[in-house]
């Protein structure tokens, strides 16, 4: 099996890891009713989608 022959530091390992985050949901404002949605989705609060009533 490989096996390592050095001890991978902390350092190494961290910077290895630096792009291990979370993204914050890209949120819109809805055009009917102000409230912020995901974008590409259907409004929860009023239910409209591209100014169509979908609910």
């Amino acid at each position: 099996m490989a096996v390592p022959k050095q001890r991978t530091s902390k350092s190494r390992k961290r910077k290895r890891r630096t792009h291990w985050k979370l993204n914050a949901p890209n949120l819109v404002e809805c055009s009917q009713c102000g409230e912020f949605k995901l974008s590409h989705r259907v409004c929860n609060e009023c239910g409209y989608y591209k100014g169509r009533p979908v609910k």
